[in-house]
């Protein structure tokens, strides 16, 4: 295993937390914006159509995916940019 992908794991974690906050920040506004509720429905929730449950999972992966997808493209750009090495 390359040193540079040891060194990046602890950047990694770090900027892998940030995203999934940053991630479930976007979700809730963005279910907002579509005129639901302030909390996404659980698949448990028996109040809650099946539809519904399932947009909202489909959109809250959908955004948790290209969150993470950037946040990490930005982070092995950066440790390109200051190191001269690819992390991965």
């Amino acid at each position: 295993m390359k040193a540079s992908k040891i060194a990046y794991k602890p950047v990694g974690l770090a900027l892998g937390a940030v995203s999934g906050m940053l991630a479930g920040a976007l979700f809730k506004q963005a279910w907002k914006v579509l005129g639901h509720d302030d909390d996404a429905p659980d698949a448990t929730d028996e109040q809650r159509t099946w539809s519904e449950v399932l947009i909202a999972a489909t959109l809250q992966g959908a955004i948790f995916a290209g969150v993470k997808a950037a946040v990490d493209r930005a982070g092995a750009t950066t440790v390109r940019k200051l190191t001269g090495t690819w992390p991965g």
